[in-house]
């Protein structure tokens, strides 16, 4: 059963202000129009029909608090008083205003004066919790079927891509034999080969290194002493 606790407050009241203001036992006193709500407020409200709108919440506190009073509903829409340089003090709103909505909803009957235990004050009749609970339901259905549709969202279902018979799909073959091809060219090209060409590279931009001076003048003395060998004159035995 859905019930003020499942549907925002502002709704709730907003739509209860609206079917008050068609009630003509409703309306609100002709100083209504230039009262503050509280002597904390500087000013009347700004809202038409903030008289409905009042009323609405007082509805809605009843059901929520019931049985409750006017003073302990002048504590809840109590506010802080700006009082210039001296620090702000809490007051409680008027008392007339609440009274005079709550005589109101009891005309109407929506509200009784009972006892729940040691308490007393006003309590909801079966009559004002049906007006309630049917403006809740009215204001959560919109909420029920966006939740349907964000789940009927969340339970559709994925476009699965096919699966072959080997039971891998399609989409992922092509990507398995570029790398198969990958390996063998890999395999085909051994480490060995590509090091013995870069070692003729190697050889082949290197300068032939100049032999040292020292190893030079040797080769040098050899000669010399090899073409006197050669010059010496072969003795003749007589």
């Amino acid at each position: 059963m859905v019930s003020i606790y499942d549907v925002p407050p502002k709704e709730l009241i907003e739509s209860m202000a609206a079917e008050l203001e068609k009630m003509p036992e409703m309306s609100p006193p002709e100083w209504a129009a230039y009262v503050k709500t509280g002597v904390s407020k500087q000013r009347p409200p700004v809202e038409k029909n903030w008289w409905y709108i009042r009323a609405a919440s007082v509805l809605r506190a009843v059901y929520k608090y019931g049985p409750i009073g006017v003073s302990k509903l002048r504590t809840k829409y109590s506010s802080r008083k700006n009082r210039g340089y001296a620090p702000d003090k809490t007051f409680k709103a008027s008392g007339n205003i609440l009274r005079k909505i709550l005589q109101e909803l009891e005309i109407i009957g929506f509200v009784k004066q009972g006892e729940v235990k040691t308490y007393k004050g006003r309590i909801l009749t079966p009559k004002g919790k049906s007006f309630v609970d049917k403006l809740a339901v009215k204001i959560k259905k919109p909420y029920v079927a966006k939740a349907q549709a964000k789940k009927e969202e969340k339970q559709v279902p994925k476009e699965e891509k096919p699966v072959s018979k080997t039971g891998k799909k399609e989409a992922e073959q092509p990507k398995l034999e570029t790398k198969i091809i990958k390996k063998e060219a890999k395999v085909e090209e051994p480490k060995a080969d590509k090091e013995e060409e870069k070692v003729e590279e190697i050889k082949k931009t290197e300068k032939p290194k100049e032999q040292p001076k020292a190893d030079k003048e040797e080769e040098k003395v050899e000669e010399k002493k090899e073409t006197k060998k050669e010059e010496k004159p072969k003795v003749t035995k007589k």
